[in-house]
């Protein structure tokens, strides 16, 4: 998971269960609902909303699927954010 490494533009809390990644997306200037609605629309990548768990900086990734699969998502988000 290497890729997933904090970025300038985000900050990953840590989660138990370790399945999902929780990026803060505050330097997008998009609260998460938005953030989610425009990445699925522009990339087809699936996140849910920090709003849901009481964190709108935050979105929610499960990364319980395959490494490529993975690795696409997080090439996607990466787009998203570079455009944002």
């Amino acid at each position: 998971m290497e890729k997933a490494q904090p970025h300038s533009w985000h900050h990953l809390r840590e989660l138990e269960g370790r399945v999902y990644l929780f990026p803060n997306i505050s330097k997008t200037g998009l609260k998460s609902t938005d953030f989610c609605a425009k990445l699925l629309e522009q990339e087809k990548v699936a996140a849910v909303p920090g709003i849901a768990f009481g964190a709108d900086d935050y979105i929610r990734l499960s990364y319980a699927t395959s490494m490529a699969s993975i690795e696409k998502g997080l090439d996607r988000l990466e787009h998203f954010c570079k455009n944002q």
